[in-house]
């Protein structure tokens, strides 16, 4: 088992910045790739970057490439998403998550982000 819990979510104009967290505990030797997802209103669950654990590689999807940077921190067991530039379109909760056993078996609470013009 893993427990994500997400933090750093809130309110911000457009163009302003946010940092998301996600700690980490439990069977952490079980994590191979954490990722943040997002899901607007309306819309369905969309992932925006991932990062390889150990390696630290990284992926972004399209809304996220320029603005968003996502890190762990692996003394801390803890993923980051620094967004800058944000939109109005960024809106949503986001969620971390991690994988096991090839599918994203767990998940975060959420944490929502409104950005206002």
């Amino acid at each position: 088992q893993v427990q994500l819990v997400e933090s750093g979510g809130g309110s911000v104009q457009a163009g302003g910045s946010l940092r998301l967290s996600c700690a980490a505990s439990g069977r952490m030797s079980e994590i191979y790739t954490a990722g943040w997802f997002r899901q607007a209103s309306g819309k369905e669950r969309e992932c925006v970057a991932r990062i390889n654990w150990n390696g630290g590689n990284t992926y972004y999807e399209r809304p996220a490439k320029g603005r968003f940077t996502i890190s762990r921190d692996n003394d801390k067991n803890t993923v980051y998403l620094q967004m800058n530039s944000l939109k109005l379109e960024d809106t949503a909760v986001y969620y971390c998550a991690v994988i096991e056993s090839g599918v994203w078996r767990y998940w975060g609470q959420g944490t929502q982000v409104l950005v206002s013009s």
